[in-house]
């Protein structure tokens, strides 16, 4: 039912229960804040009103109104542009940057900071009004995937929401009162001593430079400019389709052959392609799968492409590590394969290989250290960029990114179906895996390749996929607390899964920590889905199984699927990080 109100003089119906600032933002009047943060469609909202920057007149009450948790009511009279509603938006702002450090030029966030748009567009120019003590605090680089600086939070808890109703991780909170308040992980623990699963969603939505990702941009130069290193690159479905957006490019533009030239450009010897590994992934875990169905193994089997995912498992559900697929991450196997098989084909020693992976996650940086993702001491991937850290490396180079042409991915770790792309969006890698366990259970052509129950972004989808008579039930999660849901039916006996998928990020892969920042769009997140499955729809071969330089990597060095060699390289085992009994 709408309601009927005013706002600047335009009179609109809205929805009953929406707030001030949805309301305005259909009347497409723009109110500043930074505390709030609403993804629609993925259940993820922040209700805290903390900033104060986004206050409003409403006629007939005496005090200024926070847009953000001020819910509209019939007839109801707003003004969001008068003398005192902006005055009191300036002195909030300048509050906040009267406790702020002043090194814009240098920071991470620069230029895409929440806190330096709104200054500027309040037009703060000059000497503050506001002077005062300034907090201090240490950094936090205890982490490979992900840095802490206090001294730039604005306590706006869009972090705590996160990690803690969102992911349900319990990592932050604020602790203290008035002016020493601050947010910081239980004791003040370095975070790389926490339960922290890296899965960076309080970096993805941070409204300044006090969560970032740990850079590891000069390494990688370094790596590139030294003659004795011999340095490829690898790129996830999901770089493709959001890089474009860090050059001006409309969110989903798929930007592959672009991306390409500009990595050789860079300097990297040979440019591979992660899809490659998915497809080499689904070979692997579909056939687990098909051998848990068949020998009576461990069911619900959950899949393993998500870092986080596994960290949150091992941390929070340590007894159920018998359930996920020992398969590992796609980049992970890309990187096995280019230090053993590529690199005796090229006859170039592994130790002399840098495997330089660029994904849409900032996990992955911690999990390419695992000493389990190794051979002979020999780390499978030896640095992960996130997408941004790539725009900065082709930004620093002086390209015309828009202007480049065209390249292709390197053979023979480069050709790919479009099954691996949806890898990069939630329900992806359940579909990747179904197109080809089903070919395999019941010996019939798939021939319906768009699986669309599987899509979408609701936290917790359901399915049921006829196999040989019966029916086999699949989940898919996206989001860490809905993970949480079904572990715990699990560990109660209440699931009768076969299968699910488990994505940390909302929305998956194109939501990742390490994508260009989308200030609470979620829109934005749609259209790189979308894009993937469109790049799906149009390329001729569609099924894991039948990339056939996959199947030749088998015949020349892997031998059978889900096999002895295949296990030396391609999978891996977890372990209990919390040590605690059930």
């Amino acid at each position: 039912m709408d309601v009927n109100i005013k706002i600047n003089d335009v009179e609109l119906g809205v929805p009953s229960g929406y707030t001030v600032l949805e309301a305005a933002h259909l009347a497409k009047i723009n109110i500043p804040s930074l505390c709030h943060m609403k993804l629609k469609d993925m259940n993820v909202t922040n209700h805290v009103a903390s900033c104060r920057v986004c206050m409003v007149e409403v006629e007939g009450k005496r005090n200024l109104a926070p847009a953000c948790s001020t819910v509209v009511s019939e007839g109801m009279v707003i003004r969001t542009n008068t003398d005192r509603a902006m005055k009191a938006r300036r002195t909030s702002v300048e509050l906040l940057l009267s406790d702020h450090p002043s090194d814009c030029l240098v920071c991470a966030k620069n230029q895409k900071c929440d806190l330096q748009k709104i200054a500027a567009d309040l037009g703060i120019r000059g000497q503050l009004h506001y002077q005062g003590e300034k907090s201090k605090y240490p950094k936090d680089l205890s982490s490979k995937s992900i840095i802490r600086d206090p001294e730039k939070c604005i306590l706006c808890r869009r972090c705590e929401t996160m990690c803690n109703e969102v992911q349900t991780c319990g990592i932050l909170s604020a602790v203290d009162r008035g002016f020493k308040t601050v947010v910081k992980p239980t004791f003040g623990l370095p975070l790389a001593e926490t339960m922290c699963t890296f899965c960076g969603q309080c970096v993805a939505v941070c409204p300044t430079g006090a969560l970032t990702e740990a850079n590891n941009v000069n390494e990688v130069w370094d790596a590139i400019h030294n003659p004795n290193k011999y340095v490829v690159v690898q790129t996830a479905p999901a770089v493709r389709v959001a890089l474009g957006e860090e050059f001006g490019l409309e969110a989903g533009s798929n930007v592959t052959g672009k991306m390409v030239t500009a990595l050789r450009n860079l300097g990297f010897k040979k440019v591979f392609d992660t899809d490659f590994a998915a497809d080499l992934t689904i070979v692997e875990e579909a056939s687990e799968f098909v051998h848990r169905l068949q020998q009576g193994g461990k069911l619900p089997m959950l899949t393993s492409c998500c870092p986080a995912w596994i960290n949150f498992l091992e941390y929070q559900f340590p007894d159920l590590l018998d359930n996920p697929s020992t398969c590992k991450s796609p980049h992970e196997m890309l990187g096995a394969v280019i230090k053993t098989y590529y690199a005796h084909k090229m006859n170039i020693a592994p130790e002399q290989i840098v495997v330089v992976s660029v994904m849409p996650c900032v996990a992955k940086k911690y999990e390419a250290s695992r000493s389990e993702l190794s051979q002979n001491q020999v780390q499978n991937v030896d640095y992960v960029l996130t997408t941004r850290e790539l725009a900065i490396m082709i930004n620093e180079t002086g390209m015309d990114f828009s202007g480049l042409d065209d390249g292709e991915f390197d053979s023979p770790l480069g050709e790919s179906t479009g099954v691996a792309l949806i890898f990069g969006a939630t329900g992806g890698v359940m579909e990747a895996a179904l197109r080809t366990a089903y070919e395999w259970l019941t010996g019939d052509v798939l021939e319906n390749l768009e699986m669309t129950e599987l899509r979408g972004f609701k936290g917790i989808r359901e399915a049921s996929i006829p196999i040989n008579g019966e029916e086999v039930k699949i989940a898919i999660a996206n989001g860490l607390g809905n993970a949480r849901k079904l572990l715990e039916d699990i560990r109660k006996g209440k699931s009768d899964y076969a299968l699910i998928e488990v994505m940390a990020c909302p929305g998956g892969c194109i939501g990742g920590a390490g994508q260009p920042y989308h200030h609470g769009d979620s829109e934005i997140i749609k259209k790189r889905a979308q894009a993937l499955y469109r790049e799906d729809r149009e390329m001729v071969k569609r099924k894991s199984h039948k990339n056939e330089d996959v199947l030749k990597l088998y015949h020349d060095f892997l031998g059978e699927f889900y096999g002895e060699k295949a296990h030396e390289l391609l999978h891996t085992h977890y372990t209990n990080k919390r040590k605690t009994e059930y």
